[in-house]
């Protein structure tokens, strides 16, 4: 992928990646079934697939001893660009959600708890294009990559991208896409809770910094 300018930008949105950007649902599911096939370890899938968010290897404490963490770690990793990435679509309003950023004079950020290779993999599969993607961050832990890129927003379904968000000094926008409620995102602190998903975020975003708005702020 091929980054915008940093600077000449009015405002940096920042984005997560699963659940917000990518159903990768279909894709992990798939990399999951695969890690089973290859351990011989039990692991309840749709358990897994119900609770998305948090780093890999936390899920995977779950099912494995500490010894063998990090070889599963691996060998997902590894089995992901075969299994995970041709399953999972787009989310509905994503592609249309970078180029409002885009048509307003604004930057996009993927900052994401995924292995970097493997969200390129995806972005670049779909064809959704960031200015920068920043991977293998989790809940506040993305506080200084928002930081350091000027994000003034970011995205996400998770009550971790809220916390991060708000650590980051950042408006915290939520999609209730993944395992969070609207509710329960409000409830986590949430700015603004998006309950159509991204398909409501370009009107969102022309109301907030379309020429001469008072809402519109770097």
């Amino acid at each position: 992928m091929t980054p915008l300018p940093r600077t000449g930008h009015r405002f940096t949105v920042g984005f997560d990646l699963d659940l917000t950007l990518v159903d990768s649902r279909p894709g992990i599911r798939a990399a999951y079934e695969a890690l089973v096939a290859a351990t011989g370890t039990h692991i309840d899938i749709d358990l897994v697939i119900g609770r998305l968010g948090p780093p890999l290897k936390e899920e995977l404490r779950n099912w494995f001893p500490e010894e063998r963490v990090e070889h599963a770690n691996a060998v997902y990793l590894a089995g992901y660009p075969e299994h995970g990435i041709l399953p999972s679509p787009a989310m509905p309003g994503a592609r249309e959600s970078l180029a409002a950023i885009r048509e307003l004079g604004g930057r996009a950020i993927v900052v994401t708890a995924k292995n970097p290779r493997n969200a390129r993999l995806h972005l670049e599969h779909l064809d959704i294009r960031p200015d920068e993607l920043i991977g293998d961050l989790w809940a506040e832990a993305k506080a200084g990559a928002l930081r350091e890129h000027g994000a003034s927003v970011y995205v996400g379904d998770h009550i971790g991208d809220v916390r991060g968000a708000r650590r980051a000094g950042a408006l915290a926008v939520a999609v209730p896409t993944g395992p969070y409620t609207a509710a329960e995102l409000r409830a986590a602190g949430a700015d603004v809770v998006l309950d159509g998903g991204l398909t409501d975020f370009p009107a969102w975003l022309r109301g907030r910094y379309a020429a001469g708005s008072t809402a519109a702020r770097a």
